[in-house]
């Protein structure tokens, strides 16, 4: 068995959330869910085995439930995920709510929105739908209020598209279109908070590209920060070589 530090990230009730049919034995009363099936060998990644998640890839995988989880067995290692062939959940992270999804998404929206309000310093849309969406996660804003904020931060998105060159305008606009996705259905906070951070991402390469730097590292980099927050958030530490919750 394994003792690094691995995610799953289910529906509520322990269903696949990001493809599957699996539903997954939950934890109970402080002890691990139960073994689930073992899979027949080869394992093949987004077709055969149970798929996990390294700290880093979490960010690309958000959903409404995150657990840590175990492996025995044969291992398979992808870009952002993992593939094995027997697999158990250890706990729920209860610190992955609504509301610290959708807080979530309102940080990784405002950790690029000055690439934002460089090229745009007098549109205050994107600023002010972060800042619905902070009080929309405490109840103090309204669904009405939050659908209103997200429609101008994507407004405001469109105008920067249109308003500068093409390296600059993506890395503005996509900065924009992080506020706008924070802003998601009110049922949503997850989704919200996996498309506010891909959007953010997007945003620092563009903004790197449009300064004529290393647009993938800037993307890396971004997402870097992201694991970071999504690990204290979750109150696990984590480290390059070795890691525990």
């Amino acid at each position: 068995m394994s003792s690094e530090l691995l995610f799953k990230v289910l529906g509520i009730g322990g269903v696949a959330f990001h493809g599957g049919t699996a539903v997954w034995s939950l934890p109970q009363d402080g002890l691990p869910g139960k073994w689930m099936p073992r899979t027949e060998s080869p394992l093949v990644l987004c077709c055969r085995g149970y798929h996990l998640l390294r700290p880093p890839d979490l960010v690309y995988w958000l959903g409404p439930e995150i657990y840590t989880a175990e492996y025995r067995g044969d291992r398979l290692d992808g870009d952002d995920k993992i593939v094995v062939a027997e697999a158990r959940l250890l706990a729920r992270c209860d610190a992955w709510t609504e509301r610290t999804a959708r807080l979530a998404a309102a940080d990784f929206a405002e950790h690029v929105l000055l690439i934002f309000e460089r090229k745009r310093p007098d549109d205050d849309r994107p600023r002010r739908c972060i800042e619905t969406v902070r009080r929309f996660a405490e109840g103090l804003a309204s669904t009405a209020d939050l659908v209103a904020a997200g429609v101008a931060a994507r407004a405001a998105a469109w105008a920067a598209a249109w308003a500068a060159a093409q390296a600059a305008r993506a890395a503005a606009g996509a900065a924009a279109q992080a506020a706008w996705a924070a802003a998601g259905a009110a049922r949503a906070a997850p989704w919200a908070a996996w498309i506010a951070a891909g959007a953010a991402a997007e945003a620092a390469a563009g903004a790197a590209w449009a300064a004529g730097a290393a647009w993938i590292a800037a993307r890396a980099a971004e997402r870097r920060w992201q694991t970071q927050y999504m690990m204290q958030l979750l109150g696990c530490t984590w480290e390059i070589r070795g890691n525990q919750c």
